[in-house]
Formats: C-alpha cells, sequence, structure tokens
C-alpha cells in the first residue's frame, strides 16, 4: 500500500498559481507511478496526472495540459503538483496516490492506492 500526505492547497484568483505537495512515508513511493486526482462536489474523482517512477515520462488528462505539470523528488519522497492559470473548474479536493496511465488521458489509482486527507484548492474571484 502506498500512502501520502497531501500539502500546499488554497484559495487563489482564477489565472493564479498552486504548487501541492505529495510526500510518501518512509519507501512508499519506490517503484511506483504516483499520480494526482482530483473530486469536485457532485463529482466523481477524477486523474489529471501521473509520473512515472523515474520521473522522465508524464501522463495528463485534456483539461491540464498545458498548465499543470508534475515533478517527482525521489530523495524527498515527494511528488509536486505545479497548476498554472487556474480555473474555477479546477476548484477540488486534491488527492496523490499511486497511478496508472491505461490509456490516452485515462488516469486510473493502480491497485496499491490509498486514499489520504487530500487538500483543497479553491479558485475564485
Amino acid at each position: 500500500q502506498v500512502q501520502a500526505v497531501e500539502s500546499g492547497g488554497g484559495f487563489v484568483e482564477p489565472g493564479g498559481s498552486l504548487r501541492l505537495s505529495c510526500t510518501g512515508s518512509g519507501s512508499a513511493f519506490d517503484g511506483y507511478a504516483i499520480g494526482w486526482f482530483r473530486q469536485s462536489a457532485g463529482r466523481e474523482r477524477e486523474g489529471i496526472s501521473c509520473i512515472s517512477w523515474s520521473g522522465d515520462t508524464a501522463w495528463y488528462v485534456d483539461s491540464v495540459k498545458g498548465r499543470f505539470t508534475t515533478s517527482r523528488d525521489k530523495a524527498a519522497n515527494t511528488v509536486y503538483l505545479q497548476m498554472n492559470s487556474l480555473k474555477t473548474e479546477d476548484t477540488a479536493m486534491y488527492y496523490c496516490a499511486a497511478c496508472v496511465s491505461v490509456a490516452p488521458g485515462v488516469i486510473l489509482p493502480s491497485s496499491v492506492a490509498q486514499w489520504g486527507q487530500g487538500t483543497q484548492v479553491t479558485v475564485s474571484s
């Protein structure tokens, strides 16, 4: 099971930026692709990014492509999500978990994914 703690959320105006962090306990992330997922009110949780264990490859859904960038620091057991040009529709609770990219634009939690508390992102004027 891959456990992690998310942080970095907050309130931002449209067009603003935030950087989320996801830190795994001990060596929890070793060998796993890690993704970011989000869930807004009344909607199912969706995978929006997934970065490979090596960090060399990242996948994104179309709604965030070109605006969000994920990266990882293996030494720090941390995965980041840099979010730029935020829109009101990005408002959601954001979670990180082990992921798998099953098709272009389709990111799912892996079989070892565990959900943490998440971090709230609110984009509003």
